[in-house]
């Protein structure tokens, strides 16, 4: 049988549009972190991509750039589906937004490095209490708590 390019198109027609959206995450890290390769290792498990990491020495033009306040730094910035994520933002948080794609927020960031928080975990360590804070054209807000 020989495929013509109508076949063809109605073949790439057929393909289920999550099939589509599933680039690899990227994430800009302060160079060498060991924190954020455990958090990589994580989102990567729950939500099935690759993660490209980049060492990034200039990191700071990169999360102003993406809109992220200077006060909600953390040691990592990734970009999953267009949206922005600072720090170690749990994947359930994360999930949530993807799927709302709340008005007039462009991204999640968790301040600092929490113990407990996604790619923290230590054994015999109390987990901190952190706020995940949702940013954007809307101003910011907390979007999730966790901890304490």
């Amino acid at each position: 049988m020989t495929r013509t390019p109508l076949f063809a198109a109605a073949l790439a027609l057929s393909v289920p549009i999550t099939a589509m959206a599933a680039d690899p995450v990227l994430m800009h890290r302060d160079p060498g972190c060991p924190c954020c390769e455990k958090w990589a290792q994580q989102v990567k498990a729950q939500f099935g991509r690759a993660v490209r990491v980049v060492d990034d020495a200039k990191r700071p033009a990169f999360m102003k750039a993406r809109g992220v306040p200077a006060d909600l730094a953390s040691c990592h910035t990734a970009i999953i589906d267009g949206m922005t994520f600072e720090g170690h933002v749990p994947i359930a948080d994360m999930k949530r937004a993807l799927a709302a794609r709340p008005k007039g927020v462009s991204g999640l960031a968790v301040a600092g490095m929490p113990m407990g928080s996604p790619g923290m975990e230590m054994p015999g360590m109390k987990v901190q209490p952190y706020e995940v804070v949702a940013f954007g054209p809307a101003g910011r807000r907390v979007f999730a708590r966790h901890g304490g």
